[in-house]
Formats: C-alpha cells, sequence, structure tokens
C-alpha cells in the first residue's frame, strides 16, 4: 500500500519536477522501491562472491577461470572483480563465498609459501600450496564461509588440482567446480570433459563453461577470467561479454516481432 500511495504522489507532481527527480534520484528511488516492497537491500551486508570457479586439467597445465560478480545481497558490489589470486609464481587460488574469508586465507596462505620458498630455497609444490590452504580452512571452518580451488604445475607431478570446499576437505581431481553456479554445470563436465586436452580446449571449455553458469545461475555474472599454468609461466586471459559464447535463449530472435516490422513490404503487382 505505501508503494502505491508513493506512486500516486509521484504522478500529481509536474512534468518537471518528476524529470528532476528521476534525474537526481533515481538509485535512491530503486533502493527504496526495493525496500518498500520488503526486498531487504543491506549495503552493510559481507561481500559475497555468488560465483563460478572452475580448474581443469590438460596435457601440460591447467588452466583456471571465473566470472567476476562479487554481491552484497541483491546488490552488486563489483561487476569486474578478479577471483583467481596468485599463491606463488606457479600457484594460484579461485575463489567462491565470502570475499573477505577468502581473501584472508589466500593471504596467510602466500606468506607461508613465501617463508616456505626462503628456508628450502626452491618454490612450494601444488600440493604443500593446496594442504596449507586445507589447513588453515579446517582450523577455521566454523569461522569461514568459503570454497577454493587451487592449481598450478610443478616439475614433480606436472599440472594439478585440488578442490577445497567448505569444512576443509581436499580432493585431487582432474577439473573441479565450485560456487553457486557449479550446480548448473556438473551434467555439462560429465559430457564434455576428457583426457588429453590440448591447453586451447581446456580453456574453450571452461570458457564455455563460465558462460553456461552466467546465462543460469543469478549470482554469477560481469565477465570472464581464465589463469592458464604450465612449464613455461602463466597466462592471464580477460573475455568481456561480447566475446563469450551464447546460448539459446540469448540468439538473436527470428519469427519475432522486430522480424515482422523489419521485413519490406511485398512489392504491388
Amino acid at each position: 500500500m505505501k508503494y502505491l500511495e508513493a506512486c500516486k504522489i509521484f504522478k500529481a507532481l509536474s512534468w518537471h519536477s518528476q524529470h528532476f527527480l528521476l534525474l537526481h534520484f533515481l538509485p535512491l528511488f530503486l533502493l527504496l522501491r526495493c525496500c518498500i516492497m520488503d526486498q531487504k537491500v543491506d549495503l552493510t551486508a559481507p561481500h559475497s562472491m555468488g560465483t563460478t570457479i572452475i580448474g581443469v586439467t590438460y596435457n601440460g597445465g591447467v588452466v583456471l577461470g571465473a566470472d567476476s560478480r562479487t554481491s552484497t545481497g541483491v546488490y552488486v558490489a563489483n561487476r569486474a572483480s578478479d577471483k583467481i589470486t596468485q599463491l606463488t609464481d606457479n600457484v594460484y587460488v579461485c575463489r567462491s563465498g565470502s570475499a573477505a574469508d577468502s581473501q584472508v586465507v589466500s593471504d596467510y596462505v602466500r606468506y607461508f609459501l613465501h617463508q616456505h620458498t626462503i628456508q628450502l630455497g626452491q618454490p612450494a609444490t601444488v600440493k604443500v600450496a593446496a594442504n596449507l590452504v586445507r589447513l588453515l580452512s579446517y582450523n577455521n571452518k566454523n569461522f569461514l564461509e568459503t570454497g577454493l580451488i587451487v592449481g598450478g604445475w610443478d616439475k614433480y607431478e606436472g599440472g594439478q588440482i585440488f578442490g577445497v570446499p567448505l569444512g576443509g576437505t581436499i580432493v585431487q581431481q582432474p577439473f573441479a567446480i565450485g560456487g553457486s553456479g557449479s550446480s548448473y554445470l556438473y551434467g555439462f563436465f560429465d559430457q564434455a570433459w576428457k583426457e588429453g586436452m590440448t591447453k586451447d580446449e581446456a580453456e574453450d571449455l571452461v570458457k564455455k563453461a563460465v558462460s553456461l553458469a552466467i546465462a543460469r545461475d543469478g549470482a554469477s555474472g560481469g565477465v570472464v577470467r581464465t589463469v592458464i599454468i604450465n612449464s613455461e609461466g602463466v597466462t592471464r586471459n580477460f573475455y568481456p561479454g561480447d566475446q563469450l559464447p551464447l546460448w539459446h535463449e540469448e540468439m538473436e530472435p527470428h519469427n519475432s516481432l522486430l522480424d515482422i516490422l523489419g521485413t519490406p513490404e511485398p512489392m504491388s503487382m
């Protein structure tokens, strides 16, 4: 009722007053509308990465991928965040869940791995990095809300992917998916993933999977970022929306009103 009353008051204003209010206070109006209609918008709530994160092994290395949307409730706090964080020169981690929790875990692991490298005089392996992530996640499982995927390459075992979901379990897999968008991807990966993929095939798979999650999951969105790690080093790629695969409902419509309006009139005989 309050929303309807506000609409009546707005309609009673002059055209110039309506134009001024919409021009200068539209964001405030949208927030008030959400509050009036009992949609809770708490801009002070913790930032959460609804997220789709993926790690895939291929013949020679790994490919990590993620979307870029960070949310605070229904409010998109950042549409182009980077959810793939460097731990060492050859190991990266994909972060999902609470942005603050995943960042602090990544910072601690990066610090410990740096100390490890200084003490031993050689880079830490992917397995060491993954076990540090697991240790921190398990020991603080009652306080953390984050799921992580650790991926990298080392000279001992090549490319490796480790999934560390909520609670601190660690599982080494040929591919791992996480975040809210992952529920739409399990069947897709069961059908699409295969052993012995090339680097390009693996990156195309990751890009296609994240695009599918963005199309289906309301908490995933923005752009797609990928990180390729192999014996030659690390390559970061960035794919904006116009470079992502389109799904059937996003294709240009056919036999629609636009097609009818765009069709020239038949010539008179």
